[in-house]
Order: structure tokens, then sequence, then C-alpha cells
């Protein structure tokens, strides 16, 4: 998208696609506060893999993240289907903090969970999980300020930099991005082969 009077870029923190076919649709689901880092990095790692990410805020419009950070056009909770949607991924900051408090947002993250969808979260992002009632039976990790509400929900918190339980990748800091992105990539791309599709 670029601005008709000056011929620029409209928003120059939107990720432009490499020229490959589309893998399929990511969900980030995020809010304002969201810790910029945890969300620019796999929004962008994730369309250099060839995905289309969509990023869906609780009201959509314009999200500013913790740093300053914006990116302009977000898309409205109610106006997605997780259906359509291969995985989701929800970052950290202060963003889960708004979204534990809207059911909408825990439907839809319950509704990956219960369709076997993967379900990345780093940092305080598991939070969300521990609302949604997800977090029981689950050997997960997050920021270590998260660790007794895993716990407190029946989860086992343990301090690595990726833990990969059932449909959930966790990651403890920005740090283990470039970890935890690997593994649902490639995690992504098994399922891809598995399936026999050339276009998820």
């Amino acid at each position: 998208m670029t601005d008709a009077a000056t011929d620029r870029p409209a928003d120059n923190r939107a990720a432009v696609p490499p020229a490959v076919p589309s893998k399929g649709r990511v969900a980030v689901l995020t809010a304002d506060v969201v810790e910029d880092v945890e969300f620019f990095y796999p929004y962008y790692r994730f369309t250099e893999a060839g995905y289309e990410v969509e990023v869906i805020t609780p009201s959509g419009g314009e999200l500013t993240a913790a740093r300053g950070m914006k990116l302009q056009q977000t898309t409205a909770l109610s106006a997605v289907d997780p259906a359509d949607y291969l995985m989701l991924y929800v970052p950290g900051g202060h963003a889960p903090l708004e979204l534990r408090e809207l059911p909408a947002a825990l439907d839809f993250v319950r509704a990956f969970a219960a369709a076997g969808k993967p379900v990345g979260l780093v940092c305080h992002g598991p939070q969300v999980l521990v609302s949604a009632g997800l977090a029981d039976g689950r050997r997960l990790t997050s920021w270590y300020g998260v660790a007794e509400e895993v716990t407190a929900a029946g989860g086992t918190w343990v301090d690595e930099a990726v833990v990969h339980d059932g449909p959930f990748f966790t990651a403890r800091k920005p740090g283990d991005l470039p970890a935890e992105m690997h593994a649902i990539i490639e995690h992504l791309s098994r399922a891809t082969r598995t399936a026999g599709v050339g276009n998820a």
C-alpha cells in the first residue's frame, strides 16, 4: 500500500511478502502494549517463510507496541474465524493482560487448541492459556514471573528456551524467539509435507 500523495509506503512496518506461493494463513493475536520484538520478529519471520499473516487485535485499526513501534492496520477479532488459519501466535508484553479479560479472545485460542492447530506463545503470552483453561496438564515455559500462574493452573513450568507440548509451543523471552520460530516453522513444514499439499 502506498500514499498517493508521496508515492511512499503508507506503513513502513507492514510486511512485504516474498514473491512465492502462499503456504497458508497464520493468525497473530495481540493488543496494544505488546512487547515490540515479540510481535515484530514472529510477524516478519512467518512472512519471510511464505505464510500470510493476519494481525488480529480486539478492535482492529492501529496497533501501538510497548516501545512505540506501530502497525497501522490490524483486523478486528470480531471479523475473523479460527477455521481460516493454520496456526495462532500470541506475543507477550502487557497485551496478554487485555486479551485474557476478553471472552472472544479466549474462545479464539480455545478453538485452535480444540482443532489441534499449533499455538505459539512467548513471555507473558501463556497467561492467555491460563485464563482459557488450557494450561492444566501441559508442560509449558514463559517469562519467569508467570511460572506460579502456570503451576497454579495445573501446568508444569520448565525453564527451557522452547517447550512443545500438544498444540502449544512456548518460549520464555525475546532471546528465545529464533529457536521457537525455527521449531514452529519446521513443524508447519512437516505438517504440510505429511498432508501432501503444495499450499497448506
